[in-house]
């Protein structure tokens, strides 16, 4: 109580007490050293530069802090889930401190009023104050240490802003968004097993892949199909978060598929049939009779017709003409054999009459 008091009397004397009452509203506590938190509120749009000609920007407390939030947030879930595997922590961590997640926390907190940049920029980057709350955790961590950042996190977040229970138990679809998302655009989606061995404990494990118009998306492994195909396909929504010139690449795959698909389908032959053909045959034999049955009543729109099959009508004379042939050439060598058999017939009656 009494340093705080002396803090709020030296406030009342500092050229950035209003920076410094804002900060202590987000914290909890009064900044040693407010070049740190200055910096970490400093966007990479403005390009300010140092002296010697450096950029000043919060991108280096940005990695910093990604990593010390990380490794504060797995120490307190280790903490509080005594007992749960390895991949339950991971999964609990990974939903605190996902960029949609610091995104929320930064303007729930005010943090995201107090970032410097340029609005232009700001309307583009849908990370600017997740990153900003990364690099906040970073002025923390060098200006008052790691217990310092643990204590923020667990009182100020924790406990205040986010219930860690209902974050770790809420389950989340991935695969069912990411398929929602292909649907929606109507792109292809696949779930390819990679690999499917047993650890050293005997247990089976499985490695996914996930590929979007045949583009390598996330690849995860878990010890069921269902635990690495989620994985997989949170993964690749980040992936697709990160890059979207992706989603430009996905899309225009698709647009050369859906075009090669139309030209096959408009390429197709016609079926024609030789049952088609057959009818087809009659129907100009009949139109072929009809002239020839009474000449007296033909009109013209006849005899165009009787013009048009002329060369049907010729071949039609000569293969009645064959089978003219065929039947008249058949009858004579019937009767030559049937000459023949009643001579041999005599020859043979003749001889027989002589032995007796």
């Amino acid at each position: 109580m009494l340093n705080n008091l002396i803090n709020r009397i030296k406030l009342l004397f500092r050229e950035e007490r209003e920076l410094y009452l804002s900060l202590y509203e987000i914290l909890g506590f009064y900044p040693n050293n407010i070049e740190y938190y200055k910096t970490a509120m400093l966007h990479s749009s403005v390009a300010m530069k140092t002296q010697k000609g450096k950029p000043i920007n919060n991108e280096r407390l940005e990695f910093l802090g990604d990593a010390v939030l990380s490794a504060v947030v797995g120490h307190i879930v280790y903490d509080h889930f005594p007992g749960k595997r390895e991949g339950f922590l991971t999964n609990t961590r990974s939903k605190l401190v996902q960029r949609d997640m610091l995104n929320k926390l930064a303007k729930e907190m005010g943090i995201a009023r107090l970032i410097i940049s340029q609005g232009q920029n700001q309307s583009h980057n849908s990370y600017i104050e997740g990153n900003a709350f990364e690099a906040l955790v970073g002025a923390i961590y060098l200006d008052k240490g790691y217990k310092a950042c643990m204590e923020f996190v667990k009182k100020r977040i924790l406990n205040e802003v986010v219930n860690l229970d209902k974050v770790a138990y809420k389950v989340v679809n991935f695969k069912s968004r990411l398929i929602e998302w292909c649907q929606k655009n109507k792109v292809t989606i696949e779930f390819r097993l990679l690999k499917q061995e047993r650890d050293a404990n005997g247990n089976p494990f499985f490695k996914y892949q996930v590929f979007i118009e045949d583009i390598k998306g996330g690849i995860a492994t878990g010890f069921s199909k269902k635990e690495s195909q989620q994985q997989a396909s949170k993964l690749t929504l980040e992936l697709l978060r990160k890059q979207p010139q992706l989603i430009d690449e996905i899309l225009a795959i698709k647009s050369e598929r859906t075009k090669m698909e139309e030209n096959l389908l408009m390429s197709l032959p016609p079926m024609d049939t030789q049952e088609e053909m057959f009818f087809e045959k009659e129907k100009q034999q009949e139109t072929t009779k009809a002239p020839t049955q009474d000449k007296k009543n033909s009109f013209p729109a006849q005899e165009a017709v009787a013009s048009k099959t002329n060369k049907a009508i010729i071949e039609q004379d000569n293969t009645r003409e064959e089978d003219a042939f065929s039947r008249h050439t058949f009858d004579e060598d019937d009767k030559a054999i049937q000459e023949r058999e009643s001579i041999i017939a005599a020859a043979e009656e003749e001889a027989f009459k002589d032995q007796s």
